[in-house]
């Protein structure tokens, strides 16, 4: 193992020690230059509140997060104590007992069972459910940004995903654009680059600008290609993209359009017992049109108080509960909110989602993210809910907050390796139901999983630039989707839908907002109060009504 850097050294012990967190010098000398510190401090605290106590890492630490267990450092002090009780109970035998030391060592031995059992009810990934995960959630401080940043922000988009495109089969003979420059005999060739610009001939062709970091060049697409021109009525500004064909003097006369797209699976992920997980999206609590019966009958259900036999049998199954972002309807979101507001004050609309989602059993763990309505900053990716607004959330035992977009992982135990779930409110869905044909011809904001398999297909959450808002992080775009999710869970346009792409299970949640005056001017129609539930053991999706 390389020996860490003095400045990597600077950098992990800064880190921790802005989380309140010592590092003792056996666990600085254990790691190197590629330790990820900030995934280790997820894998660590993310189950522990704000109150938590200081903590000192060493290299147990490091060595059980290298064997992949899921522990928090409470576990890790308890073990310990645990060992050492251990060991004074194996010199103890040695030794002739007084009446004292025998009643010490049976209580020692009492509360070494104890611990014992806190472990199996708090480390629950090795047992079996519910288990959750945190792979991936956003978590910066923030500070101020100029225009490299995004130059920087932007290049590594194009790499991440030029590496996962150059590995398509599709693209032979592949080169660079400043290659081509100049060349004007014609030759096979394949080049991946940034879409810069999209316009249609006078003959109803399609040229594409392409860019890469060496230079630009034109793509023309054919309507005498009609795969491959349906493709290109698709394609969005900024989307990176592969392309293969012909070229000619500084233009390549395309025969074919790669997309990083998701590789086909060949298995659906199954977990070995029977557990449900279900997704709720865009509560708006504080609106004047936020449905509390509706909502109350939800709670009524998953605490097995209503529905026949086999509904609350299938309540008692439910471990796991997403919310797709906009938990409240929030204040100052659009002009004139305040006259559509129930609860006018944003702490106020905190609390009072917190004692509803305090209703629900605290065996179910909670799994939360933000959107465009909640108390934080509309650029994404979003941080965790704030502590400062939403307090009353944060104390809930059962609850995990996490990015928007994230990665989560649940329901893993030993032999399985749990379900990826990359959850996103949706807020750039808006850009391609406007600007996207396909999806506005086939149903716009009625069809979800046309918007999620479009964005799936691009490996990224919102490529066009003006389809959301960016936080400029120099060192990688966060809406990337490198990995693979087993889930991918949305919500913002208030209607329900499910279906798959590619063996990825997509699900849009619904609303608990009748539809709003905003929304009957611009055509929208919500249908709220629905409930995607999923049998994580068949992979089957279930869709509960509570507006009846």
């Amino acid at each position: 193992m390389d020996c860490i850097s003095l400045d990597k050294k600077k950098q992990v012990v800064d880190y921790f020690l802005q989380k309140k967190t010592l590092i003792g010098k056996d666990f600085i000398e254990k790691v190197n230059n590629n330790f990820d510190h900030k995934q280790f401090y997820y894998w660590l605290f993310d189950k522990l509140k704000e109150n938590r106590e200081f903590c000192i890492l060493d290299q147990d630490a490091l060595s059980i997060f290298n064997e992949g267990s899921s522990v928090n450092w409470l576990d890790l002090e308890k073990r310990k104590a645990l060992d050492q009780k251990a060991s004074r109970q194996q010199d103890a035998k040695k030794q002739p007992e007084s009446k004292d030391e025998k009643h010490s060592s049976v209580q020692e031995e009492m509360d070494a069972s104890d611990e014992a059992a806190d472990r199996s009810s708090t480390d629950m990934c090795r047992t079996g459910k519910p288990c959750v995960k945190v792979i991936a959630s956003y978590d910066e401080e923030p500070k101020k940004k100029n225009i490299s940043d995004f130059v920087y922000l932007f290049n590594r988009r194009y790499e991440a995903l030029k590496k996962i495109l150059m590995n398509r089969q599709e693209l032979q003979n592949l080169t660079s654009i400043s290659r081509l420059a100049g060349k004007k005999d014609r030759s096979t060739c394949s080049i991946i680059g940034a879409v810069l610009e999209k316009s249609m001939t006078s003959n109803n062709n399609f040229m594409l600008t392409l860019e890469d970091q060496t230079g630009v060049i034109k793509v023309f697409v054919g309507q005498n290609k009609p795969e491959l021109f349906e493709i290109a009525r698709e394609i969005v500004l900024d989307e990176i993209i592969g392309v293969s064909g012909t070229s000619g003097d500084n233009i390549i006369f395309a025969n074919n359009i790669t997309l990083p797209d998701i590789p086909v699976h060949t298995e659906v992920k199954k977990a070995p017992d029977e557990s449900y997980a279900l997704f709720l999206s865009d509560i708006h609590v504080g609106s004047d049109c936020f449905l509390p019966e509706e909502f109350n009958k939800f709670l009524s259900w998953i605490n097995g108080e209503s529905g026949n036999e086999k509904q609350k049998e299938l309540a008692s199954k439910v471990d796991y509960i997403f919310i797709a972002g906009d938990l409240v309807d929030g204040v100052g979101i659009y002009p004139n909110q305040d006259t559509e507001l129930e609860i006018d004050d944003i702490y106020d609309q905190y609390n009072e989602c917190a004692r509803l989602l305090n209703k629900i059993p605290k065996r179910i763990k909670i799994i939360i993210c933000p959107g465009n309505h909640d108390a934080l900053r509309i650029s994404e990716p979003q941080p965790v809910l704030s502590r400062e607004y939403a307090k009353a959330l944060w104390d809930m035992e059962n609850v995990v907050m996490v990015s928007n977009p994230s990665i989560i992982n649940i329901h893993s135990s030993s032999g399985f390796p749990g379900f990826d779930i990359l959850l996103y409110h949706g807020y750039s869905f808006d850009y391609y139901v406007a600007n996207v044909e396909t999806i506005r011809e086939k149903g716009g904001y009625d069809r979800a999983d046309l918007i999620m398999k479009f964005l799936l297909q691009r490996r990224h959450l919102a490529p066009a630039y003006s389809s959301t808002l960016y936080v400029a992080d120099p060192n990688k775009d966060h809406l990337v989707l490198e990995s693979i999710p087993d889930f991918f869970i949305t919500g913002h346009i208030h209607k329900s839908y499910v279906s798959n792409y590619r063996n990825i299970t997509t699900v849009c949640g619904s609303c608990w907002q009748s539809t709003t005056s905003f929304q009957e001017k611009v055509g929208h129609n919500p249908e709220p109060a629905r409930v995607p539930l999923v049998n994580l053991q068949t992979r089957k999706v279930k869709i509960l009504r509570f507006d009846k």
